[in-house]
């Protein structure tokens, strides 16, 4: 039988997580809008209907009321530490977000195993889409063109929703190894690491490209554009600091209109949006229809509904607590499956940290559990007993279920090694695809 959470999670009034963005927010997830489906975009194309003319003496027709401003496209940032594949996984299921980058895969000086590439985005063996059927693209992060060429080819061959190149990241760990946002000193640089995955990969993989407004200063902001541009990009985020700046308010978005006047590839504006009115500015300033949400996503789940609700006039109501707990059960199931005992209890406190920033009930939260790191504890204490019981029974049988998985293809590789696949799968690596068999309608598990 199924144990629906929803249930024993919540008192009356709480709903499983599939009718979290379906009823509770009552917003329906609305896709961009294209030129095909703006009702503002000129509709004269070939073979079209001519418009019928008004004919003489008739009255003139009312001009039509001008339709709400076009829903941006909202992507989900790629947050290193952070946003991995089991809160993308848990995000998009709330609703609203149209495409998600991964967090940075470090390219250096070797050819990556694909296991590299499935493990930081498993995305990538479901048709690089979180079970909600967001797209996901990989990112990668490296100096070297000719080494970033070669990953990008064979990242390309697990067919990935496109590739991102990170020229933001402002970590100093990063920066020293020559990667990330001290790259923006370097504009014939970034040229040829674009120029080179381009041609590595097949055209219709689109190549992509994440960047600051620069590294100690803006003064190569449009060098770092223009050589993004025409190196054949497809798309280019900009996080509206610099590396020193760095996550410093306020954003200087007003600098992302000025490169969207100066190249013609799409514009994505990105940095200290955790609201939905700034949301709206960072749209107005910046110019762009395309936006990024990081942190702000983490802190409230519902931004990227609220912000569609904002613009299209409907009603919306906001998450609640009680949804919040859902969501946190079934991330947590995820990282108790898939994370080293000794970092589960912290990935759900790093979490709780960011929600202390929407929700009062998170400050609670987080005090009463923050000295804890047994996560048998941590579920208990934020979710009851009863969850944390079904929860341990399930993670069992998920674990158990890739042990034997392991010690199959362990068999099959000293009984048939022609057969078998070039490395056995570790327990955690085995149980990656179990996050994506819970069931959608909530945080049910077989009992």
């Amino acid at each position: 039988m199924l144990l629906d959470f929803a249930a024993e999670l919540c008192t009356a009034g709480r709903t499983p997580l599939a009718e979290v963005s379906s009823r509770t927010l009552a917003v329906p997830v609305v896709p961009p809008m294209t030129p095909e489906s703006d009702p503002a975009a000129d509709t004269a194309k070939p073979g079209a209907a001519s418009p019928v003319p008004t004919p003489p003496g008739a009255p003139a027709a009312a001009p039509a009321q001008p339709a709400h401003p076009a829903v941006p496209t909202i992507l989900l940032a790629p947050m290193e530490g952070l946003l991995d594949h089991m809160l993308r996984d848990t995000l998009t299921r709330v609703g609203g977000v149209d495409r998600c980058v991964s967090e940075f895969i470090r390219v250096t000086d070797q050819l990556l195993p694909r296991r590299v590439f499935t493990r930081i985005v498993p995305e990538l063996l479901h048709g690089s889409r979180t079970r909600a059927g967001v797209p996901v693209r990989p990112q990668l992060l490296g100096s070297d063109p000719a080494c970033l060429a070669d990953n990008a080819a064979r990242l390309a061959g697990l067919d990935p929703a496109g590739i991102d190149l990170n020229f933001g990241c402002p970590a100093k760990t990063v920066n020293r190894h020559r990667g990330g946002a001290v790259l923006l000193d370097e504009p014939t640089l970034v040229h040829d690491i674009v120029a080179a995955v381009r041609l590595a990969v097949p055209a219709h993989i689109p190549v992509s490209a994440k960047m600051r407004l620069g590294n100690e200063d803006r003064s190569l902001l449009l060098d770092c554009a223009h050589a993004i541009e025409r190196a054949g990009a497809a798309e280019l985020v900009i996080h509206a600091r610099t590396k020193r700046d760095g996550y410093k308010p306020p954003a200087y978005w007003d600098q992302i209109a000025v490169v969207r006047e100066a190249v013609r590839l799409p514009v994505v504006a990105n940095g200290e949006v955790w609201t939905v009115e700034d949301a709206r500015r960072c749209l107005a300033e910046s110019g762009c229809d395309t936006i990024m949400l990081g942190r702000g996503m983490v802190a409230d789940p519902g931004l990227a509904l609220a912000l569609r609700a904002s613009i299209t006039g409907s009603t919306t109501q906001a998450l609640a607590w009680s949804d919040l707990l859902v969501l946190m059960a079934d991330f947590f199931l995820q990282v108790r499956t898939l994370v080293a005992a000794r970092h589960q209890a912290g990935r759900l406190k790093q979490w709780l940290h960011y929600l202390r920033r929407r929700y009062p009930e998170a400050e609670e939260a987080y005090q009463r559990v923050r000295t804890i790191n047994a996560a048998d504890e941590m579920t208990r204490q934020l979710l009851g007993a009863p969850i944390a019981e079904k929860m341990a029974d399930e993670m069992a049988r998920r674990l158990s279920r890739a042990a034997a998985r392991t010690a199959t293809a362990a068999h099959d590789a000293m009984t048939d090694p022609a057969q078998a696949p070039s490395q056995a799968p570790s327990a955690a690596s085995a149980s990656s695809l179990d996050s994506y068999a819970v069931p959608t309608e909530a945080l049910s598990l077989t009992a």
